[in-house]
């Protein structure tokens, strides 16, 4: 078997949350824990810290696991979906895991897949945390891919369990409010273990504060603690000032992810930083600088307010509910541009209108799918645009969506392309 043959195996034979939505979606962590053991709990062999949200948990997880390398600690980084690579969702020390390692385990376990049946996610995890033993990484920074109480990853006990926000996404699987899934989203909290929430939502705050208690977990809230104050902006950075209850604490970072929504996330991870401190680990600030300067060289992070090109201007980014398209539209708006194009995909599952309803109507359109079965088709989506006066024309893939766009743009104005992870995912 090959690296190819591999990958399409995984791809092809395991349910598939990306490709297949709920149907691949398991609601119990029976498989997990029946691999767990089949590998001898590998989980157990290294520090961990739990990542989970409805947004910007991906981004916190690349930052922390940045700073964690800069210190110093042989780091783990397991996050989903990937864009381009399967192996982007399994590093070490920013390294992805080598193609061999995943022939290796495929080849190996085979008869483990075939008595358990796992998902394609169940699969990832185990894939992920036995490499992690065997590599001995020092801590493992885990996001959650969906949810958090009947998640796969929610097998390991961290050091310290972070919940970056909580928006309206996947309601079909986690709930139809905001409370339902913060309480799902809680599941991530355990015994004694302190959590970071990032943001402060009164409609969540309780939900979080009695699960803490109940488990007697210390519970902070990072925007209560910690600001992040943008001084200076450019298409593929930001200047940020950090403030601990108004004190000055990092001066003049240059945060090297642009997006508006990132200084929330920074001040998720600062707040994060600092409990890890109090748990033991030895992160100096030097390290905490570094860390956030060097992400996308640290960690590979790709996808967020990600600059393709200059002229035109063409951005693209992975916010994909109401909220992540509407921090996304804010920031979009004030770029200076003669004309906006928009290339837009999503999935079907996704609350459609409501995301919709954000985008500006003086744009031209591109409405396009990526090239999986849940991808809204594109007249769908054109139809349901045209009701918030969204105009444009219909595309059949993503490439010849953007090559329409950078057809039709001249030099000064700005494309955007995003709607779904995956469509991202094409352009990129």
């Amino acid at each position: 078997m090959n690296y190819d043959e591999a990958i399409n195996f995984l791809f092809t034979q395991l349910p598939m949350y990306q490709r297949s939505g709920a149907a691949a979606y398991k609601d119990n962590l029976e498989n997990t824990l029946k691999m767990d053991s089949y590998f001898g709990h590998p989980h157990l062999k290294f520090r961990s810290i739990h990542v989970a949200g409805t947004n910007g948990k991906g981004s916190v997880s690349h930052l922390l696991a940045s700073v964690l390398q800069e210190a110093g600690y042989r780091t783990g980084l397991y996050t989903s979906p990937h864009l381009v690579d399967f192996r982007e969702r399994i590093r070490v020390n920013g390294e992805m895991i080598p193609q061999d390692r995943v022939v290796d385990f495929v080849e190996k376990h085979g008869q483990l897949i075939d008595e358990i049946g796992p998902s394609f996610f169940e699969m990832t995890v185990a894939m992920a945390f036995d490499y992690f033993a065997k590599e001995e990484v020092e801590v493992a920074v885990v996001e959650v891919g969906l949810g958090g109480r009947l998640d796969s990853t929610n097998i390991i006990n961290p050091m310290l369990s972070v919940i970056t926000n909580i928006g309206m996404d996947h309601v079909a699987i986690l709930g139809d409010s905001l409370r339902k899934i913060a309480s799902e989203k809680a599941g991530i909290i355990k015994e004694g273990v302190p959590v970071v929430i990032g943001k402060r939502q009164e409609s969540c705050a309780v939900v979080f504060s009695e699960k803490a208690k109940e488990l007697n977990a210390p519970v902070s809230w990072a925007g209560d603690k910690i600001r992040v104050e943008q001084i200076a902006y450019a298409n593929r950075y930001q200047l940020v000032d950090t403030f601990r209850e108004e004190q000055l604490i990092f001066e003049k970072v240059k945060l090297p992810l642009a997006g508006p929504y990132q200084s929330e996330n920074l001040a998720t991870v600062i707040a994060s930083l600092e409990e890890l401190r109090k748990g033991g680990l030895k992160i100096d600030d030097e390290s905490i600088l570094k860390g956030i300067e060097g992400v996308i060289g640290n960690t590979g992070l790709q996808g967020r307010w990600q600059v393709l090109s200059d002229k035109p201007l063409t951005i693209c980014d992975t916010g994909h509910n109401e909220d992540g398209i509407r921090s996304v539209m804010s920031q979009l708006l004030l770029i200076p541009a003669s004309r906006l194009h928009i290339v837009i995909g999503m999935v079907s599952d996704k609350d459609v209108d409501n995301v919709l309803r954000l985008f500006p109507s003086d744009a031209t359109y591109y409405f396009t799918r990526a090239s999986i079965p849940r991808s809204l088709a594109p007249e769908l989506l054109r139809d349901a645009g045209a009701v918030y006066g969204l105009k444009g024309s219909v595309y059949a893939d993503v490439k010849s969506a953007i090559a329409a766009a950078r057809e039709n743009a001249a030099d000064n104005d700005l494309i955007f392309i995003g709607g779904s992870t995956f469509v991202v995912a094409e352009a990129i």
